[in-house]
């Protein structure tokens, strides 16, 4: 089954990308010359280069995803950055010349291994806005930096020990972003209710068993993620939080949801995946605005028929469920662009599945279809297919009709008992990716070396033999798996190569018969000229044998008749 990429993430959480490995050429001049940006990211630095710390008109600092090991007292001197990005470095201490960049507003120290008592060092700058200390195992937050750090926007915690946070937490009165996700928290810290600008909390992967009914008061709350801990329910005063859009409660205990959520009309986003709901909420047919929804694992028999109310909805997971058949309610959600029905009990679709016409990615693995639906061939915008069967029914063939999906970039279709493959496969001219894994397949159609878009060729554990001798024309084609096929052609020391060496054998083979042609025509045309006879006599002879040019004058060994005698 694909695992599918779309997944609700905290959009506070922004890690710097890599850059250029030259810095210097990563540099953002002003007018005047002066140097105000600059990009030292993955350079494999020890150390803070001494002539960064000399321009002193920098604003904007990368020095991410380096070895450096600490940070000189020089670094004061850059008294004009507003940005210092240091995460995912080899610092263990901080200086206390740290503290004096006062017009600092953003500071990224996440996957560095510092040591808890130079964490207060951070408390001296005031200025900070935006503070990230992601995976650095610090196990308690400083009351210092609670104390003076009175301008932060965004905190970011996650991946670290915490179970708690300080009381002092209460001043922070213009905290819009709080990121506490994959720590140890058994509780919902209680001071965070009293932070009425806080925006966005992200408490995923805690220990959470419980929500506090003050978290209503938190009404400017827009995206609130608890998913991976252990609620067994929500307060009834979650309903307050009228700007909540998303709410992640993936992976908890809930057998259902409180009423009073129904008037909650701005929620866009909502994973209730991997509860045991058995039943789709009432009130979250009242969502009309959402847009994408996660249901997967969830115990689901059907659909209520209120569910075709979410008609903004662009993005559906009703995978892992106990789906008997197609729900026809979904039908009605023309704007679908991503469907999951993935391991469901399915067999067939409706007639009018068509109607989904903005579908892009489709996933029916893992159901009961006897045959290949056909319905599927009306949805024109069809991007990518996946109905590997890993369990559940196995399909025995692929419709030419495939080659109507034009806009077919990826199809999976492993699993299966495939024995051969449609021809249509080579008019696709988008086809990027084909998964026929562990199928039955004995060749392939010539016609797949004109699928000139294809990058990945999955053919593992199949029955080939042989690959068609013009393969080697797809140009853009990265992956070509073969493993655990009866391979004669190429031989097996060729085809485990990989792709580039299966290429070389099949060009190498395509000489040879252009070679061994031409000679036969030579050998042919120099007997016709040493007078033995015309082509068809000369393939005649060639039928024959050595000794059919003897019979043309007799046996032999045989005796002429005596002549007559003449009458004198």
């Amino acid at each position: 089954m694909f695992e599918w990429p779309v997944k609700i993430i905290p959009n506070g959480i922004t890690q710097a990308v890599e850059r250029s490995s030259n810095a210097h050429r990563n540099m953002t001049h002003g007018t005047s010359g002066r140097t105000f940006f600059l990009d030292a990211a993955n350079q494999n630095l020890a150390a803070i280069p001494p002539g960064i710390l000399e321009l002193r008109e920098l604003e904007e600092v990368h020095l991410e995803n380096n070895d450096i090991e600490e940070i000189p007292q020089e670094i004061q001197y850059l008294e004009n950055i507003k940005v210092l990005y240091l995460n995912n470095n080899r610092l263990s201490k901080l200086c206390p010349q740290l503290g004096r960049l006062s017009r600092l507003e953003g500071l990224d120290l996440s996957d560095n291994p510092i040591l808890p008592s130079w964490i207060p060092v951070l408390s001296s700058i005031r200025s900070l806005r935006q503070l990230r200390l992601y995976r650095t195992q610090v196990g308690e937050i400083p009351t210092d930096i609670c104390k003076h750090l009175h301008h932060l926007e965004l905190l970011g915690l996650s991946g670290n020990r915490l179970k708690s946070l300080p009381k002092e937490i209460v001043n922070q009165t213009k905290l819009r972003e709080l990121y506490l996700k994959q720590n140890q928290f058994e509780v919902f810290p209680p001071e965070l209710c009293v932070l009425r600008n806080l925006v966005i909390i992200d408490l995923d992967e805690n220990r959470l068993t419980a929500l506090p009914e003050e978290i209503g008061r938190l009404t400017r709350l827009q995206k609130f993620y608890v998913a991976r801990n252990s609620l067994q329910g929500l307060p009834e005063s979650l309903c307050q939080c009228d700007k909540l859009s998303v709410l992640d409660l993936s992976y908890n205990r809930l057998h259902s949801l409180p009423r009073t959520l129904g008037s909650l009309s701005e929620m866009t986003e909502v994973a209730l995946s991997g509860n045991p709901l058995e039943k789709v909420p009432r009130l979250l047919c009242k969502w009309t605005a959402l847009q994408l929804l996660y249901l997967c694992n969830a115990g689901l028999r059907s659909l209520r028929r209120s569910f075709r109310r979410l008609v903004n909805l662009r993005f559906l997971d009703l995978s892992q469920n106990q789906m008997q058949g197609f729900p026809l309610q979904i039908c009605s959600l023309r704007n679908l662009e991503i469907l999951a029905l993935d391991d469901n009990k399915i067999g067939k679709l409706p007639s009018d599945f068509g109607a989904l016409s903005k579908l892009k990615i489709l996933g029916l693995s893992g159901n009961q279809f006897i045959s290949f639906p056909e319905e599927i061939f009306s949805l024109e915008s069809l991007e990518k297919l996946y109905i590997g069967q890993d369990q559940g029914a196995k399909l025995t063939s692929v419709p030419e009709d495939i080659g109507k999906l034009q806009s077919l970039k990826e199809l999976h279709i492993e699993n299966n008992h495939l024995e051969y493959l449609p021809v249509a496969l080579g008019s696709m001219p988008n086809l990027e990716v084909l998964d026929c894994r562990h199928n039955l397949l004995k060749q392939l159609p010539d016609a797949i070396c004109q699928a000139q878009a294809l990058r990945e060729l999955l053919l593992e554990n199949n029955l080939l033999t042989q690959l068609p001798e013009d393969l080697d024309s797809l140009v853009n084609l990265d992956v070509l798996t073969l493993m655990d096929n009866p391979m004669e052609d190429p031989p097996e020391e060729v085809y485990t190569e990989g792709k580039e060496a299966i290429f070389a054998y099949l060009k190498n083979k395509r000489h040879m018969k252009i070679v061994a042609t031409k000679i036969q025509s030579w050998w042919r045309g120099m007997m016709v000229l040493k007078g033995i006879g015309k082509f068809s006599e000369l393939l005649r002879v060639r039928k024959k044998g050595k000794n059919s040019l003897k019979s043309k004058s007799g046996k032999k060994g045989g005796k002429e008749k005596p002549a007559k005698e003449k009458k004198k």
